[in-house]
């Protein structure tokens, strides 16, 4: 029996692919890391069986935008406004770490995704304040065996916002050639870029021209409400001819609807990150707004300095925000929401895919496509009877119900533990990580820094 052939069985399969759709009982079978088969009985008897009985079959969550790093400082900042993140993350915090504060960071943050079921994630990474920064960031992803995008920013330092003169450094292209050579690894590169008007207009230009010179994606931040000044990001973009397909909007809360317009007929993707624009104030998640546009979006964690790192949160707060948004004096009879806990679930899969390129790949349970699997254990007090599968992952579902976690056919979690990792050591590097950065942040707590001079 080889254990390069694998048959999920007696699972209920939500596979997110239309031509399939959701089979009780049903069953995947693995080949070397791809999906061969979906179906009811695939009489398949000369593979490693893994039996799926009370769980759901489905495939991994798709964060599109998480900067990793900020694991070891995680809660730092629970209720804060975006002004006051922008002070403490890149002001107090950013120039204090070091590469292997970046590296257990991106590792233990990857772990964390895994652990919730995400199994893509794109490591929005604005720390690279060195070569070292960089080759760590990379290495922990690479560590925790997650598939990842590595998205390379720029340093922390405020000379690089603010309508910043400086190009994006160079040094992404002895990454691209170091690491990025082929674009068929578990981890890929894209550009993590300034939007216009966070660098200026000439710097933009090259950020973009760099990003395609390399064939690479870009993902960028843009509509922000800071300091209660609306910026036209996308516009900007637009009038110096930088708009495409390959480019990824993040929040886009304040854009004007002339810039989401911008981004559905160039064929752009949205990433919406709705707990935290709502927490900081970057304004409403403009989920209906982009769907009415054609774009349907997918979704992100942001920062684990102040938001759980797991993808249920996301879909819920998308989900009931976009409803509320729909809500009239007569709710009986005209209370019309463009949204379900369906249109979620894709957001949170197969559009986070596609967002990132990876649409014939991952998103879904599809013959031909990566094995990034999940094992959904809803044999459990907060999820039993099931009425409804999908239902039960979007509206019931939490970290505590991920029982087994696949990347490309690869056992990354099993029966509720994580694979080969050393849970002890991480926490022990966690907390030294977090006691180095605040400390010299000045940021780090009483209890902690008791904590830290007993030991």
């Amino acid at each position: 029996m080889s254990s390069q052939r694998l048959v999920f069985r007696n699972g209920f399969v939500v596979s997110m692919d239309p031509d399939i759709g959701e089979i009780a009982n049903g069953e995947v079978l693995v080949e070397d890391g791809v999906i061969v088969d979906v179906g009811s009985d695939l009489g398949v008897s000369d593979a490693e069986e893994i039996d799926a009985t009370g769980m759901i079959v489905m495939p991994g969550f798709v964060d599109t935008h998480r900067h990793t790093r900020q694991t070891p400082v995680r809660g730092v900042l629970p209720s804060c406004t975006l002004d006051n993140y922008f002070a403490v993350m890149l002001g107090s915090v950013g120039g204090h770490y070091r590469p292997e504060d970046v590296h257990i960071g991106n590792y233990a943050g990857s772990l964390e995704a895994i652990n919730g079921g995400v199994t893509t994630l794109l490591d929005w990474s604005h720390i690279n304040n060195t070569p070292d920064h960089s080759d760590a960031a990379v290495q922990g992803l690479k560590d925790a065996g997650i598939r990842a995008i590595y998205a390379h920013g720029v340093p922390t330092g405020g000379e690089w916002w603010s309508f910043s003169e400086l190009d994006h450094p160079e040094d992404i292209r002895r990454v691209r050639d170091t690491y990025f050579s082929s674009d068929d690894g578990l981890i890929t590169l894209a550009l993590a870029a300034r939007a216009p008007g966070n660098s200026n207009f000439e710097v933009a230009k090259h950020d973009w021209e760099l990003a395609r010179d390399l064939g690479i994606r870009i993902s960028v931040h843009v509509g922000m409400r800071l300091t209660g000044v609306h910026v036209n990001h996308v516009k900007n973009m637009d009038d110096l001819g930088l708009m495409g397909p390959d480019t990824t909007y993040i929040h886009c809360t304040d854009s004007t609807d002339d810039e989401l317009d911008l981004i559905a007929s160039t064929g752009g993707s949205a990433s919406i990150a709705p707990y935290v624009e709502m927490l900081m104030g970057h304004g409403p998640p403009p989920t209906g707004r982009l769907i009415n546009r054609g774009v349907r979006p997918s979704l992100s964690v942001d920062v684990v300095s102040s938001v759980p790192g797991e993808m249920f949160t996301q879909m819920r707060t998308a989900l009931v925000y976009e409803r509320i948004g729909a809500h009239t004096d007569t709710p009986d009879e005209a209370f019309a929401p463009t949204l379900s806990y369906r249109d979620v679930l894709e957001f949170a899969t197969i559009e986070g895919a596609r967002a990132c390129a990876l649409g014939d790949k991952v998103g879904s349970l599809t013959p031909k496509k990566q094995a990034d699997i999940v094992l959904l254990n809803v044999n459990a007090i907060n999820t039993m009877p099931m009425v409804d599968p999908i239902g039960t992952i979007v509206v019931f579902s939490d970290t505590s119900n991920v029982d087994s976690v696949f990347v490309a056919g690869q056992a990354v979690k099993r029966n509720g533990e994580l694979v080969d990792t050393d849970l002890r050591k991480t926490f022990e590097k966690l907390d030294e990580s977090r006691d180095h950065i605040l400390r010299d942040g000045g940021l780090l707590p009483d209890w902690a820094a008791a904590q830290s001079a007993a030991v």
